[in-house]
């Protein structure tokens, strides 16, 4: 009977020793071989698996096992492909030496790829890493969160999913990065990713409570009214207007504002003036009365001229 290799391939994310029952069944049983020593190969000896390392090829490792049943081949924090290749190819042209099976001793649970993100960015922004990073503050990241946040939405709105998956990476990139750098803080005040992911989880349950604690809705009308409800108990508010971004663009700005005005039953009345400042404002009114996005109709109109303004580019030279 030929012997059996099991290529055992872990997730480097998690905690090294954390396996699966069959992971750890295998690892018992038979002798465990590695190209190298990893945090996995330690965990494993602490527990009084022993585990030989083996700088050789795919011929080294079966010469060693000769004679055994089983043995266990301890995969690298990367996955070994390419001694895995070449060990598969050996024993497909002499198919009687061994049989190969692929074991995942543990895997990636979702958002584990974060984790590469935060350890990237502490790695650029730590002693040694990327001056640029280093130098800055959040007061000068601010626009380039503003930039990317702009070119996200460009990449939505063109329902370009490529775009959208690059560009809320760079949102993502802009995030962590304000995260590592406050982790430099003075202690008052200092926090990090886990801060803000914490305070993010907390606020998702507490704002569903329709998913997370058993509360009875009828419709999208009665989550979104809960979910105001729950905001303006968390947060104390002199004004109806508090909490509003004031540094959003102006029609925006302006939609938002009239929008809490009506909300908390308000008349204000709109300024009368002839100014361009006041009949923006009325013309921001009238679309919400009519039920349109006034920043996404200028949007639109300014992108069809800058188009009109290409085509233009394009003709021939003036007489």
């Amino acid at each position: 009977m030929s012997a059996r290799i099991i290529l055992l391939v872990t997730s480097p994310r998690l905690p090294a020793g954390l396996l699966t029952a069959e992971a750890w069944d295998a690892v018992r049983a038979y002798p465990v071989f590695a190209a190298a020593d990893s945090d996995q190969a330690e965990a494993l000896r602490v527990t009084g698996v022993p585990v030989t390392i083996l700088e050789t090829d795919a011929q080294g490792l079966l010469d060693a096992i000769a004679g055994r049943p089983a043995a266990v081949w301890l995969a690298g924090p990367h996955g070994d492909q390419d001694f895995a290749r070449q060990l598969g190819l050996r024993l497909a042209r002499e198919p009687g030496l061994a049989e190969l099976e692929l074991m995942y001793g543990s895997w990636d649970p979702p958002g584990a790829r974060l984790l590469d993100a935060v350890a990237v960015m502490d790695r650029l922004a730590s002693p040694g890493g990327d001056p640029w990073k280093r130098a800055q503050t959040h007061q000068t990241l601010a626009p380039y969160l503003l930039e990317e946040a702009y070119e996200a939405y460009d990449a939505i709105v063109g329902d370009d999913p490529d775009a959208a998956r690059e560009e809320l990476g760079d949102v993502l990139l802009q995030v962590v990065l304000h995260a590592r750098l406050a982790e430099e803080r003075d202690e008052s005040d200092r926090w990090s990713i886990d801060d803000v992911a914490a305070g993010l989880v907390e606020k998702m349950i507490r704002r569903n409570p329709h998913v997370f604690a058993g509360e009875r809705i009828e419709d999208i009308e009665e989550i979104t009214a809960n979910w105001e409800r729950i905001k303006r108990e968390e947060k104390t508010r002199d004004s109806v207007l508090d909490g509003i971004a004031m540094s959003q663009p102006s029609l925006a700005l302006a939609a938002k504002i009239l929008h809490r005005a009506e909300r908390a039953g308000l008349e204000v009345p709109l300024p009368a003036g002839d100014d361009l400042g006041s009949l923006l404002l009325r013309v921001v009114a009238e679309a919400r009365a009519a039920g349109l996005d006034a920043e996404a109709e200028l949007r639109a109109a300014t992108l069809t001229f800058a188009e009109a303004v290409r085509a233009a580019e394009n003709v021939g030279p003036s007489e």
